[in-house]
């Protein structure tokens, strides 16, 4: 997977902790369960299990199809969350490629 993606990803959950229109919110649930789609994909293609089941969690998580009503507060603890478990994974990831 393109590894562009994600670091757009992190700004947009990040982004999420400001006051945005509500339309916002809606574009960031379906970035999200694009990418993290992709990324089960990717992890299931590389056999890497526990990161595909991780990442599908999260695109059920993000669908905008049946919203999970979680709260503003909890939202945004998901979102800074998600987005430093992402920049875990991208540490890890090119730590991995250049070994």
């Amino acid at each position: 997977m393109n590894t562009y993606l994600r670091p757009i990803l992190i700004v947009m959950l990040l982004l999420c902790l400001a006051p945005m229109p509500y339309g916002y919110y809606e574009i960031v649930r379906v970035v999200a369960m694009v990418i993290f789609g992709a990324m089960a994909y990717g992890y299931h293609e590389a056999r890497k299990d526990g990161l595909m089941v991780t990442c599908g969690v999260l695109a059920v998580l993000f669908q905008p199809f049946f919203k999970i009503a979680l709260g503003r507060t909890m939202w945004n603890i998901v979102d800074v969350a998600v987005a430093a478990l992402l920049i875990v994974i991208m540490l890890k990831e090119r730590k991995e490629k250049e070994e």
